[in-house]
């Protein structure tokens, strides 16, 4: 047998696979018509507007850094004031996914 298909054989056979890569924005996941609350919001605020949370967590670290989750998401707290707000995954049911 001759070296050349020998060669070309290994290299077909070692040849990467191919797939699509898909790759979704952090921005474009979830629900857009979800409100959350805003940087440097109260506590007060959040509870105004909001309700209380499912749970809170007890104050973590220097400075403390408190979290509330909602159903859809959570907030962090440094102090008094919100940090931040982080929308939950949200699985999309086949029945979602029939209607999109």
């Amino acid at each position: 047998m001759h070296p050349l298909p020998i060669v070309f054989l290994l290299f077909v056979l070692s040849a990467p696979a191919r797939a699509d890569i898909i790759r979704i924005p952090v921005g474009q996941q979830g629900h857009v018509e979800t409100t959350m609350p805003s940087r440097g919001d109260s506590k007060n605020q959040v509870l105004n507007n909001f309700g209380l949370a499912d749970e809170e967590h007890p104050a973590v670290g220097q400075p403390p850094i408190t979290r509330w989750d909602y159903r859809e998401f959570s907030v962090y707290f440094e102090g008094n004031r919100v940090i931040n707000s982080v929308l939950h995954h949200q699985r999309i049911r086949p029945v979602q996914r029939e209607m999109q």
